[in-house]
Formats: structure tokens, sequence, C-alpha cells
């Protein structure tokens, strides 16, 4: 399964979400998500993906930015983390 589809499944799970509205480049804005929610639910992708995502401010728009940035940070690992 790749990071998209973990992704989206997660956000079906945890904001009881149908898995059609969530397109690549959904909005979360527009799945009413509001920064509260994502920012906890970064929390959730962290364990999931047992990564740390990066401190700064990162723009996150749609569901594919956030799986650009976890793809990122899994690359960004060291090898056998």
């Amino acid at each position: 399964m790749s990071s998209l589809e973990t992704i989206q499944r997660m956000m079906s799970e945890q904001f009881d979400l149908k898995p059609e509205t969530l397109a690549p480049d959904a909005q979360l804005e527009t799945l009413g998500l509001d920064s509260l929610s994502v920012i906890e639910f970064m929390f959730n992708i962290e364990d999931e993906f047992k990564i740390k995502l990066p401190e700064q401010r990162i723009e996150i728009k749609t569901i594919k930015d956030i799986a650009d940035v976890v793809d990122r940070m899994i690359a960004e690992q060291p090898r056998g983390a």
C-alpha cells in the first residue's frame, strides 16, 4: 500500500469521510478539516509511518501534499531506521 493510500484510509477512518471523496487533489478545507484537525492528523501520520515531520511550517492544502511530505521524510530517513 502506498503512502497516499494509507493516508486516504487513515483520513476515512479518523474523519468518517467516504473514500470516494479522498482524491489526491482534494482540498483539506473542502473536506471540512480545520487547521487543528490537520495538526492532530499529522501526529497520527508520524505514528503510522514512524517518521518525525519537520518543525517548521509546511504548506499542506491537499491530500497529495500530505503524501508528498511523508514520502520525502521517509526518503530522508537513515537506512535501517
